[in-house]
């Protein structure tokens, strides 16, 4: 098992729109979001990462947690914009602490409960 404190990645989908119109001025919402994130408090092993599309442009705007190679990966969705900052960083410091990216169902918010797009097995599976 991975160690709870090991290296985790935040990534942010900074072109998402998150229903907004398409010729709208100014950043995406998932940029805005992205910059919102830039100013939470993460724990010291969390790297925050804009990246470009994650092709789920029907579900908002979406999140990667991820972390070495015992750990499971997540996907979110239905994020809108810079308010749900707070509500990432909170989920991004449960799965931090975790040592194989399992956070309990019960200590999830519930965004993140009914928001899970993808749960994407460790790359080395325990057996």
């Amino acid at each position: 098992m991975t160690d709870p404190k090991a290296p985790v990645e935040l990534l942010v989908c900074t072109t998402c729109r998150a229903g907004a119109p398409t010729d709208q001025e100014g950043p995406r919402p998932g940029t805005q979001l992205f910059e919102a994130l830039q100013g939470c408090k993460l724990p010291d092993n969390v790297t925050l990462r804009g990246v470009e599309c994650f092709s789920n442009c029907d579900f908002g705007c979406s999140i990667t947690l991820r972390g070495g190679s015992d750990r499971w990966t997540y996907v979110y969705g239905q994020f809108t914009g810079s308010k749900d900052a707070d509500l990432i960083a909170d989920g991004a410091s449960k799965y931090a602490a975790t040592p194989d990216g399992l956070v309990p169902w019960r200590e999830r918010s519930t965004h993140f409960r009914k928001n899970c797009i993808a749960r994407i097995p460790p790359q080395e599976i325990p057996e």
